[in-house]
């Protein structure tokens, strides 16, 4: 068994033995998903390659990162993550939009509809993307979960979290994304992280308090 399964045994153990309404938190950096054909415009002639697994199964941090680069100042390194995707996406933190100088709305993934564009820049290229985000917080859960949860896709939750240092938070408005083959887990970006004291790693949990439909 690899490091990561284990991982993912004992976070559903002590989830399932503990407390049914924890909900593993996963925090995510500013990152790019991208057409294969942006892709190729980018890396030409190289295939996306994988550096790490992630918790949904099909996912991937993959080796390759690029530069984002706005009106008044540039991100270095952003990771890619595969697979790729049918439209290529862009997602930060809300406080580098003044990096960047640009004003990126808090949207679901894929809702992309007056997103404004960024110039996104590799070794061996540079083209400009139309879909910058803030990522709304949100938990991917499967059909089981969402049952238990007693919630369906779009619905809102709330999930209290005791981030280190007694920063305890309760998040609101976090979208449920039920899915035949989604892995239960929260994400959230790395300003609400930050405000919650909660690391980088995957050994921070959430609870859900209180489950309200839309």
């Amino acid at each position: 068994m690899d490091e990561e399964h284990l991982r993912t045994l004992i976070r559903t153990i002590v989830r399932e033995t503990l407390n049914p309404n924890l909900v593993p938190i996963g925090v995510s950096n500013h990152h790019v998903h991208l057409t294969e054909e942006d892709f190729q415009k980018l890396f030409p002639g190289q295939k996306i390659e994988m550096l790490k697994k992630l918790r949904q199964h099909a996912d991937f941090a993959a080796k390759q990162t690029v530069d984002l680069i706005g009106p008044k100042g540039t991100i270095e390194h952003v990771r890619l993550m595969g697979p790729y995707r049918s439209h290529s996406q862009v997602e930060i933190a809300r406080s580098e939009n003044f990096t960047l100088g640009i004003d990126a709305p808090i949207r679901m993934s894929g809702d992309l509809d007056g997103t404004p564009s960024i110039k996104v820049r590799s070794p061996y290229a540079e083209i400009e993307i139309q879909g910058v985000i803030v990522a709304k917080r949100h938990i991917h859960m499967s059909l089981e979960d969402a049952k238990r949860f007693g919630v369906n896709l779009g619905d809102s939750m709330q999930v209290e979290v005791d981030g280190d240092g007694g920063r305890k938070t309760i998040f609101d408005d976090v979208v449920a994304r039920p899915r035949e083959d989604f892995v239960l887990e929260m994400h959230i970006d790395t300003d609400e992280a930050n405000a919650a004291n909660v690391g980088l790693g995957n050994n921070s949990f959430g609870k859900v308090i209180i489950k309200k439909k839309n």
